[in-house]
């Protein structure tokens, strides 16, 4: 199936895709803001540039995009249709980048912890419930 429209206009709506600052991770940084967590943002300084970085308790978030980072089993991780190989192949690298940075990261003695975007539309609560429950562990 070819794709209905152009390549510029492709590559115009791809440059459009946020990197920082996406609709989940706002809405999670506000859900944590709210229950008195403070955190740094965006942590150029550490591998992965983790979205929320929380230096007390030694943890960092990554807030993944269940299409790009390649949430198992989630509806929302589809493969285009065309340039199939194309696609596979820059997700397995995602996927790859993801796991390594996750390794320097527990290496340096950091835990890290993934929240999906699935995660963050079907339960919020949930979800900064079992960030509060990590971050309050690793003070114990």
């Amino acid at each position: 199936m070819a794709d209905r429209i152009s390549v510029e206009r492709r590559s115009w709506n791809m440059s459009r895709i946020r990197g920082k600052h996406t609709k989940p991770e706002r809405l999670l940084r506000s859900l944590l803001h709210r229950e008195g967590f403070r955190f740094r943002l965006h942590g150029a300084d550490l591998p992965g540039k983790p979205d929320i970085i929380f230096p007390k308790y030694r943890t960092v978030i990554f807030v993944h995009g269940c299409f790009w980072h390649r949430h198992n089993a989630c509806s929302r991780a589809t493969t285009p249709k065309t340039r199939v190989d194309f696609w596979q192949n820059k997700f397995q690298r995602t996927v790859a980048r993801d796991r390594q940075k996750q390794w320097e990261l527990e290496q340096a003695g950091w835990t890290v912890l993934t929240v999906w975007e699935c995660e963050l539309n079907d339960d919020p609560s949930g979800v900064v419930e079992r960030v509060r429950e990590r971050l309050l562990r690793g003070l114990a």
